[in-house]
């Protein structure tokens, strides 16, 4: 299991790569860190931040998938009827896009910080886009 180092608005978490769940996500985003990028509050989906990623090709197909990630668990959606994305839920998510529903690959699980989700979400809620990075500990 990989152990991680998340860093997103004033807030850092503890995390792993879920590599026996999605070996293929994993190692399709293990090959881009250290990675950073900006979050915004989700549109559709209720209590989560994302990081839209347009037509970027993580070269993966469905592994892990859920509608319904709980807090703490960042998905990868692939891409298809709407942009890729990854993203975090800091509260309850039902993963949506304009298109209807959606499933994303659970493939990091945060285990330290999680008192400090919901700040981070409302944070990005009302102030706006957030740095965000992920690098291995």
């Amino acid at each position: 299991m990989s152990e991680l180092i998340v860093k997103a608005g004033d807030f850092t978490f503890g995390g792993h790569l879920e590599d026996a769940a999605a070996p293929q996500t994993c190692a399709a985003f293990r090959k881009l860190l250290p990675y950073t990028g900006k979050i915004v509050h989700v549109r559709w989906s209720g209590e989560g931040v994302w990081i839209p990623l347009g037509d970027e090709d993580f070269g993966v197909g469905y592994e892990n998938h859920t509608s319904h990630p709980a807090p703490g668990h960042i998905i990868l959606y692939p891409g298809g009827i709407s942009e890729t994305e990854i993203l975090l839920a800091y509260g309850g998510v039902d993963f949506s896009s304009k298109m209807g529903q959606l499933a994303g690959n659970h493939f990091i699980t945060l285990t330290s910080g999680l008192e400090n989700l919901m700040a981070l979400g409302n944070s990005v809620l009302w102030e706006g886009a957030k740095d965000i990075s992920f690098e291995l500990s």
